[in-house]
């Protein structure tokens, strides 16, 4: 965990403190890579999407005979309220969802065949995929259907994004959900995995299904899938592993083939051996959220200014390791739906040039709080002040525990805080923006903004509707859009080949990818 050291005006503190923080960053990095350099090149070995972890391999570890994932059988594998990690990829290769996300985070029909939209009653009308079985032959219906997403509107993982959810029936082939309010992005939402039990196992008419023999339990690839598709191997492994140390474990010593990690998360894995990543896109927002409803942030312009002052690039490659993508808008830079033409050009003066711009004249030190939990956010929020105070709007972090941290926030005792939130795949950023929203700790009320969110929730041009939602945000800027942050698909080397994937399914392109075993 980084932890702040005083500030000081000497010159020679203030090089340790951020020959310290340069430690601290590089360190995941150092543990990743599974060793140490004296002396770091220019490129400083941050790893790109699909690169290989540099480490020269042992021949007789490049491949295994069997593939294998980390498994926990004292835990659910219920895709509706199995844990995050193992049990979530093991899930995503049993069950399928009416619709899937893509890399750029759009929704695709899998179950689901077509659908209509009724605007007056805001109800869709799912039409199912003809001829799809589950693994044990008997085929979906669209009672399984709605036994499903009414399960899911009661689970923990689920529940939210599905509050506006009124009603589910079930008809000859299709299934009907009925809103409470408007929404034109609502199949994004859907991804949610379709199973049933039999006999406490669940059952999904996803590749492969569970089983078990004398060696215990694995994945056997399902004959009846309906996509028609070979899988890449006829079994995978499930080795036995509860606990993300267990995993590490079992990874480290080739046992198990891919984990998924978050490597900017509170508590980051550290790995060694010669490894290959890639990075799946989320929906997670980094962002700087903003005090409103007091001075001095209750002026626009001088949040506008903030805004431009951030360089958003140099956060997500030097702090984030660049575990992200650099965002000016609450809508992931992937996303169709992202209004690229409305950006600002970051420049080397423009910090400074633009709180000239707003007229600010500082009377006090504001206050920028963070968690302590998470040693990359208290990172990127020391470098915000450092660099806001550069600029000239004086700022100092205040670092605190997650309790003490939402408190505050719950309180509305801050200027500025460093935010992290999930968004919802139909980007609807109500919560977060609306007057009254329960994510609007800055306390900003807008009628106009509540105008254009409502607008964007029903608009039949969602591009249009979204475009016209970020022109005012970013005039009026209630929060500093960071990043998106990415999560780690990571393999052992050569063992995966034209792996592409999503944070909700590493396997995403199954039927695309080749698994390389060892010849027995």
């Amino acid at each position: 965990m980084y932890l702040p050291t005083p500030h000081s005006n000497d010159n020679g503190d203030t090089m340790k403190k951020h020959l310290l923080k340069l430690f601290c960053l590089l360190l995941p990095v150092l543990f990743l890579t599974g060793c140490w350099q004296e002396e770091l090149p220019e490129n400083t070995g941050l790893i790109s999407p699909g690169e290989e972890l540099p480490q020269e391999p042992d021949p007789e570890l490049l491949l295994p005979e069997f593939f294998s994932l980390p498994y926990a059988p004292d835990q659910s594998l219920d895709p509706i309220d199995c844990p995050d990690g193992p049990q979530q990829t093991v899930a995503s290769l049993i069950c399928e969802g009416l619709f899937r996300l893509t890399p750029d985070l759009e929704a695709e029909s899998l179950l689901c065949q077509s659908y209509s939209y009724d605007s007056e009653r805001y109800a869709y009308t799912f039409t199912l995929r003809p001829g799809v079985l589950f693994s044990d032959g008997s085929p979906l219906t669209a009672r399984d259907v709605r036994t499903a997403l009414e399960r899911a509107r009661r689970s923990e993982r689920y529940q939210a994004r599905l509050a506006q959810v009124s009603s589910i029936s079930a008809g000859d082939g299709t299934v009907t959900i009925t809103l409470s309010r408007p929404n034109t992005g609502f199949p994004a939402l859907l991804d949610i995995p379709i199973s049933k039990e039999s006999g406490g196992v669940p059952l999904g008419t996803g590749p492969y299904f569970l089983t078990q023999d004398e060696g215990g339990a694995f994945l056997a690839a399902n004959s009846t899938w309906w996509q028609g598709h070979s899988q890449p191997v006829e079994r995978i492994g499930l080795t036995e592993a509860s606990g993300q140390d267990a995993v590490l474990y079992r990874f480290s010593s080739h046992e198990v083939q891919l984990i998924t990690a978050d490597l900017t998360g509170t508590d980051p894995a550290a790995l060694t051996g010669s490894v290959s990543q890639w990075e799946a896109d989320t929906t997670i927002l980094q962002y700087v959220g903003l005090n409103t409803a007091a001075a001095p942030l209750d002026n626009a312009a001088l949040r506008r200014a903030l805004g431009e002052s951030l360089n958003r690039k140099h956060i997500v490659s030097g702090f984030l390791s660049g575990h992200g993508r650099a965002a000016q808008f609450p809508v992931s830079p992937l996303s169709s739906l992202y209004p690229e033409e409305l950006e600002v050009r970051f420049s080397a003066d423009a910090p400074v040039q633009a709180i000239s711009r707003s007229g600010y004249v500082p009377e006090r030190t504001l206050t920028l709080l963070v968690n302590s939990e998470n040693s990359f956010k208290t990172a990127v929020a020391d470098y915000l002040a450092e660099s806001l105070t550069a600029a000239g709007v004086p700022v100092e972090t205040r670092i605190l525990p997650w309790e003490e941290y939402t408190a505050a926030l719950e309180a509305g005792d801050f200027d500025l805080y460093y935010g992290e939130v999930r968004l919802t795949a139909d980007w609807n950023l109500s919560s977060l923006l609306s007057t009254g929203g329960a994510l609007n700790y800055g306390g900003w009320t807008d009628a106009e903004a509540d105008s254009l969110l409502a607008a964007y929730s029903a608009a039949e041009n969602r591009t249009t509707a979204m475009e016209a939602l970020c022109a005012y945000l970013q005039q009026q800027s209630p929060i500093l859009p960071v990043c998106f942050k990415s999560t780690s698909v990571l393999a052992q080397t050569g063992v995966l080949e034209d792996l592409i994937p999503t944070a909700a399914q590493p396997f995403y392109n199954l039927a695309g990818c080749t698994v390389h075993l060892r010849e027995k």
